[in-house]
């Protein structure tokens, strides 16, 4: 069994905002002397681990689902649940506190009357399985009209992972005990050339104005815009991924399955109403063996646009630039995979299901 999985991937997208700064601007960032267009880790996992896709391979396990919930409101939820099944509302609070508490420091709240010190000052990744341990000891207490013991509120888990926790990993700094190591790694996607961010100035008209006395648009805004093509890196840890699922191999050939298929198919979701910025990748390498993992990102030091590819566009010559870094580590540093499989949409060449069932087998 192969170790590592690497996953590189070429995607292109018309003008759009996929990942917004503190501004409201595309996020960009500074690459071999120029401003590339960037789209953080952080956004490409939420939209693939909360895609229909992924959910749909992984949410409708035999086992009852395999897909976590990430959430500061799991005191507010329990305090619901106590309230609506007849607990007196002091007693839900308390009760409820001791619950969440489990999962993280709570925030102190200045109003008493408030529920904000029932929420976690910290996102917390939940399995299905504390889910479900919740639950019960919920119905429990409620039944027996009592609060909770100490023994009954172990309710953190080690193993029995949710697949997108064993993928991404889950950190609690107040239980470092339960952190999970992430089996994989999602570098931030980055244009394979420079742009310039534009800027979009646009009117809205309100539909009930005749314009007789006011002619003037209801509505002026301003919304900044790029369109780039994007190299992304993936990099799965195939023994840490079982070793978080507590040794189930089928689960963890799904889950790769279903991270490649979502990071192949789905967009960030930034502005999609805005630009209708949906794409699929153009070309993606999928690599698997036991030697130390390398992103091909500096294959794009030196922007496409000025890497001489006659009469190329910058889809084939990105393809061009990264087959020629690929091979040429190869020659400096030995093969850095033991096998590999490619898919080419801007030549028609090879199948997603012949690559799925590459990093899956």
């Amino acid at each position: 069994m192969s170790r590592f999985i690497q996953i590189h991937m070429l995607t292109a997208y018309p003008p759009a905002n996929l990942n917004r700064d503190d501004q409201g601007r595309p996020k960009t960032a500074k690459m071999g002397g120029f401003d590339r267009l960037r789209v953080s880790s952080q956004s490409l996992k939420r939209a693939w681990r909360t895609s229909d896709l992924f959910q749909q391979a992984l949410g409708q396990q035999p086992s009852g689902g395999q897909i976590g919930t990430r959430t500061k409101l799991l005191g507010v939820t329990v305090y619901n649940k106590l309230v609506a099944g007849g607990i007196k509302e002091k007693q839900a609070k308390e009760w409820a506190q001791s619950i969440a508490g489990i999962f993280g420091a709570l925030k102190k709240a200045k109003d008493k009357a408030s529920l904000a010190d029932l929420e976690i000052e910290q996102l917390v990744h939940v399995s299905l399985t504390e889910l479900q341990a919740i639950d019960d000891l919920v119905a429990v207490i409620m039944e027996q009209g009592r609060a909770p013991d100490e023994t009954e509120l172990n309710l953190l888990r080690k193993q029995g992972q949710s697949a997108d926790i064993a993928l991404f990993g889950r950190m609690l700094a107040s239980k470092p005990d339960y952190n999970v190591e992430a089996a994989c790694q999602v570098a931030h996607a980055i244009s394979v050339h420079p742009v310039v961010i534009e800027d979009d100035y646009f009117t809205a008209v309100d539909d009930l104005n005749d314009g007789s006395e006011d002619a003037g648009a209801a509505h002026i805004g301003e919304t900044g815009f790029a369109a780039g093509l994007f190299y992304s890196y993936i990099c799965i840890n195939r023994e840490q991924l079982v070793e978080n699922l507590g040794g189930d191999k089928d689960l963890a050939h799904k889950a790769i399955k279903a991270l490649t298929e979502a990071a192949a198919k789905v967009a960030p979701e930034g502005k999609q109403n805005s630009f209708g910025s949906r794409a699929y990748a153009s070309y993606i390498l999928a690599e698997k063996g036991d030697q130390q993992p390398r992103s091909l990102s500096v294959a794009f030091l030196k922007p496409v646009s000025s890497q001489g590819f006659d009469g190329a566009d910058f889809g084939t010559a990105a393809v061009a630039a990264l087959t020629t870094q690929r091979n040429n580590m190869d020659v400096v540093y030995g093969s850095c995979a033991d096998a590999c499989c490619e898919i080419n949409a801007l030549e028609g060449k090879g199948t997603l299901s012949a690559l799925l069932k590459f990093v899956a087998e």
